[in-house]
Protein backbone atom coordinates (compact mmCIF):
# COMPACT_ATOMS: atom_id res chain seq x y z
CA UNK A 1 0.00 0.00 0.00
CA UNK A 2 1.50 3.34 -0.98
CA UNK A 3 1.90 6.15 1.49
CA UNK A 4 -0.81 8.47 0.07
CA UNK A 5 -3.43 5.69 0.08
CA UNK A 6 -2.45 4.75 3.65
CA UNK A 7 -2.60 8.40 4.75
CA UNK A 8 -6.01 8.80 3.11
CA UNK A 9 -7.28 5.64 4.88
CA UNK A 10 -5.95 6.76 8.27
CA UNK A 11 -7.39 10.26 7.80
CA UNK A 12 -10.84 8.91 6.85
CA UNK A 13 -10.79 6.47 9.77
CA UNK A 14 -9.72 9.24 12.17
CA UNK A 15 -12.47 11.51 10.89
CA UNK A 16 -15.01 8.70 11.28
CA UNK A 17 -13.80 8.02 14.85
CA UNK A 18 -13.92 11.73 15.64
CA UNK A 19 -17.46 11.94 14.26
CA UNK A 20 -18.60 8.96 16.39
CA UNK A 21 -16.98 10.45 19.51
CA UNK A 22 -18.65 13.80 18.82
CA UNK A 23 -22.07 12.16 18.47
CA UNK A 24 -21.58 10.16 21.66
CA UNK A 25 -20.56 13.30 23.52
CA UNK A 26 -23.60 15.16 22.21
CA UNK A 27 -25.95 12.36 23.29
CA UNK A 28 -24.26 12.19 26.68
CA UNK A 29 -24.59 15.94 27.20
CA UNK A 30 -28.23 15.82 26.12
CA UNK A 31 -28.90 13.01 28.60
CA UNK A 32 -27.12 14.93 31.34
CA UNK A 33 -29.15 18.00 30.52
CA UNK A 34 -32.35 16.20 31.52
CA UNK A 35 -30.96 15.36 34.95
CA UNK A 36 -32.00 18.02 37.43
CA UNK A 37 -31.43 18.76 41.07
CA UNK A 38 -33.88 19.66 43.80
CA UNK A 39 -32.81 23.28 43.24
CA UNK A 40 -34.67 23.34 39.92
CA UNK A 41 -38.04 23.28 41.70
CA UNK A 42 -40.34 25.69 43.45
CA UNK A 43 -43.15 24.47 45.68
CA UNK A 44 -46.01 26.06 47.58
CA UNK A 45 -45.92 26.39 51.36
CA UNK A 46 -48.84 25.39 53.55
CA UNK A 47 -49.61 29.13 53.78
CA UNK A 48 -49.74 29.52 49.99
CA UNK A 49 -46.37 31.22 49.48
CA UNK A 50 -43.79 30.17 46.88
CA UNK A 51 -40.80 28.30 48.33
CA UNK A 52 -37.80 28.19 45.99
CA UNK A 53 -35.85 25.04 46.81
CA UNK A 54 -32.71 26.73 45.40
CA UNK A 55 -32.60 28.62 48.72
CA UNK A 56 -31.50 25.32 50.31
CA UNK A 57 -28.22 25.10 48.36
CA UNK A 58 -25.47 23.73 50.56
CA UNK A 59 -27.86 22.05 53.03
CA UNK A 60 -28.77 18.41 53.48
CA UNK A 61 -32.52 18.06 53.07
CA UNK A 62 -35.03 15.41 54.07
CA UNK A 63 -38.16 15.45 51.92
CA UNK A 64 -41.00 13.52 53.54
CA UNK A 65 -44.66 12.98 52.66
CA UNK A 66 -46.82 13.18 55.77
CA UNK A 67 -50.36 12.45 56.97
CA UNK A 68 -52.31 13.27 60.12
CA UNK A 69 -54.36 10.05 60.47
CA UNK A 70 -51.74 7.38 59.85
CA UNK A 71 -50.22 4.81 62.17
CA UNK A 72 -46.88 6.50 61.39
CA UNK A 73 -48.10 10.01 62.33
CA UNK A 74 -46.13 9.89 65.63
CA UNK A 75 -43.00 10.24 63.44
CA UNK A 76 -43.76 13.97 63.50
CA UNK A 77 -42.26 13.92 67.00
CA UNK A 78 -38.93 12.50 65.80
CA UNK A 79 -38.95 14.78 62.75
CA UNK A 80 -39.33 17.82 64.99
CA UNK A 81 -36.62 16.57 67.39
CA UNK A 82 -33.98 16.06 64.66
CA UNK A 83 -34.97 19.35 63.06
CA UNK A 84 -34.38 21.21 66.31
CA UNK A 85 -31.08 19.43 66.85
CA UNK A 86 -29.61 19.88 63.37
CA UNK A 87 -31.37 22.87 61.73
CA UNK A 88 -28.46 25.17 62.54
CA UNK A 89 -25.94 22.61 61.27
CA UNK A 90 -26.85 22.57 57.57
CA UNK A 91 -29.96 20.35 57.74
CA UNK A 92 -33.54 21.02 56.64
CA UNK A 93 -36.80 19.07 56.57
CA UNK A 94 -39.46 19.77 53.95
CA UNK A 95 -42.79 18.03 54.65
CA UNK A 96 -45.52 17.47 52.07
CA UNK A 97 -48.96 16.46 53.32
CA UNK A 98 -50.59 13.97 50.96
CA UNK A 99 -53.94 12.22 50.89
CA UNK A 100 -52.73 9.47 48.53
CA UNK A 101 -52.81 6.61 51.03
CA UNK A 102 -56.23 5.55 52.30
CA UNK A 103 -57.30 9.18 52.63
CA UNK A 104 -55.22 9.64 55.78
CA UNK A 105 -54.73 13.36 55.14
CA UNK A 106 -58.20 14.62 54.25
CA UNK A 107 -57.94 18.01 56.00
CA UNK A 108 -57.35 21.40 54.45
CA UNK A 109 -53.94 23.07 54.62
CA UNK A 110 -55.19 25.18 57.54
CA UNK A 111 -56.40 22.08 59.43
CA UNK A 112 -53.15 20.22 58.77
CA UNK A 113 -51.05 23.14 59.99
CA UNK A 114 -53.14 23.47 63.17
CA UNK A 115 -52.94 19.71 63.84
CA UNK A 116 -49.13 19.63 63.40
CA UNK A 117 -48.56 22.73 65.51
CA UNK A 118 -50.86 21.75 68.40
CA UNK A 119 -49.95 18.06 68.58
CA UNK A 120 -46.25 18.03 67.69
CA UNK A 121 -45.02 21.63 67.82
CA UNK A 122 -43.89 21.36 64.19
CA UNK A 123 -41.66 24.25 63.19
CA UNK A 124 -39.96 22.78 60.11
CA UNK A 125 -41.29 23.94 56.72
CA UNK A 126 -44.65 22.42 55.84
CA UNK A 127 -45.77 22.60 52.24
CA UNK A 128 -49.19 22.63 50.65
CA UNK A 129 -50.97 19.27 50.27
CA UNK A 130 -49.95 17.51 47.05
CA UNK A 131 -50.12 14.21 45.18
CA UNK A 132 -46.99 12.07 45.54
CA UNK A 133 -48.05 9.23 43.25
CA UNK A 134 -50.26 8.50 40.28
CA UNK A 135 -51.96 10.93 37.92
CA UNK A 136 -51.35 14.53 38.90
CA UNK A 137 -48.16 13.75 40.84
CA UNK A 138 -46.39 16.95 41.86
CA UNK A 139 -43.36 17.88 39.69
CA UNK A 140 -40.96 17.57 42.66
CA UNK A 141 -42.16 14.02 43.26
CA UNK A 142 -41.79 13.27 39.54
CA UNK A 143 -38.14 14.22 40.03
CA UNK A 144 -37.75 12.26 43.27
CA UNK A 145 -39.16 9.07 41.74
CA UNK A 146 -37.71 9.15 38.20
CA UNK A 147 -34.11 8.19 37.40
CA UNK A 148 -34.35 9.98 34.05
CA UNK A 149 -34.86 13.23 35.99
CA UNK A 150 -32.83 12.67 39.18
CA UNK A 151 -29.94 10.65 37.73
CA UNK A 152 -29.93 8.30 40.75
CA UNK A 153 -32.80 5.80 40.75
CA UNK A 154 -36.43 5.10 40.03
CA UNK A 155 -38.57 4.74 43.14
CA UNK A 156 -42.16 4.72 44.20
CA UNK A 157 -43.65 6.32 47.28
CA UNK A 158 -44.78 3.27 49.25
CA UNK A 159 -46.70 4.99 52.05
CA UNK A 160 -46.87 8.06 54.26
CA UNK A 161 -43.59 9.18 55.84
CA UNK A 162 -41.29 7.92 53.10
CA UNK A 163 -38.09 9.92 53.34
CA UNK A 164 -35.86 11.17 50.53
CA UNK A 165 -32.43 12.25 51.69
CA UNK A 166 -30.98 15.00 49.49
CA UNK A 167 -27.26 15.78 49.56
CA UNK A 168 -25.96 19.32 49.95
CA UNK A 169 -25.37 19.46 46.16
CA UNK A 170 -29.09 18.89 45.48
CA UNK A 171 -28.79 15.24 44.42
CA UNK A 172 -30.60 12.27 45.92
CA UNK A 173 -28.55 10.32 48.45
CA UNK A 174 -31.00 7.65 49.54
CA UNK A 175 -34.67 6.69 49.79
CA UNK A 176 -35.70 5.66 53.31
CA UNK A 177 -38.67 3.40 54.08
CA UNK A 178 -41.75 4.93 55.69
CA UNK A 179 -41.38 2.63 58.71
CA UNK A 180 -37.81 3.78 59.42
CA UNK A 181 -37.87 6.37 62.16
CA UNK A 182 -36.50 9.82 61.29
CA UNK A 183 -33.94 9.49 64.10
CA UNK A 184 -32.61 6.15 62.84
CA UNK A 185 -28.78 5.93 63.09
CA UNK A 186 -28.45 5.68 59.28
CA UNK A 187 -30.19 9.05 58.91
CA UNK A 188 -28.31 10.70 61.77
CA UNK A 189 -24.97 9.50 60.36
CA UNK A 190 -25.90 11.00 56.99
CA UNK A 191 -26.92 14.32 58.59
CA UNK A 192 -23.74 14.56 60.65
CA UNK A 193 -21.44 13.16 57.98
CA UNK A 194 -20.09 10.50 60.33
Amino acid sequence: MNRSVLLSFVTKRSLFTLLILSLLTAFSLRAQGSVKSIYDYKVETIDGDVFDLATLKGKKVMVVNVASACGLTPQYEQLQAIYEQYKDKGFEIIAFPSNDFKEQESGSNEEIKLFCTLNFGVSFPMMSKIKVKGQGKAPLYEWLTSKSLNGKEDSEVAWNFQKYLINSDGSIYKVISPKTRPDDPVIIEWITGK
